[in-house]
């Protein structure tokens, strides 16, 4: 359970970076305490289709993975995110990423910055 948290807060704090960052990634609020919520509940669902989704766009784009070189990634991480922008839309939360390109940027961030939080905090189960 320690592990999910750990990943949950990971995520948040890269999608935050990815904000602050990025122009057309918004996350809109009344409040600092609110935007933190929103972050988290995003956090949620992009670790949700994450965990999903993912593999399954990724077994079935392998022959892609093989014929980029792993290039793809950038792709599929980008359309998580859109996914994730779009859930967060249906949910009435507000979280958004407008555009592909942004998208493609926007989950380089993440990845990143996810990675280096993975790195620093406690993992331990």
């Amino acid at each position: 359970m320690k592990n999910f948290v750990v990943k949950t807060i990971a995520n948040a704090g890269a999608l935050a970076v990815a904000v602050w960052l990025l122009d057309k990634i918004t996350l809109t609020g009344d409040s600092t305490g609110k935007k933190a919520g929103t972050l988290i509940i995003v956090a949620l669902i992009f670790g949700v289709v994450n965990f999903l989704v993912k593999p399954i766009v990724q077994v079935l784009t392998f022959p892609l993975f093989i014929l980029t070189l792993g290039l793809i990634t950038l792709v599929v991480n980008a359309l998580m995110l859109l996914l994730t922008s779009w859930l967060a839309d249906k949910l009435n939360l507000s979280f958004h990423v407008e555009g592909f390109w942004t998208a493609v940027l926007g989950g380089l961030i993440i990845s990143i910055v996810s990675w280096a939080l993975h790195v620093v905090l406690p993992d331990n189960d």
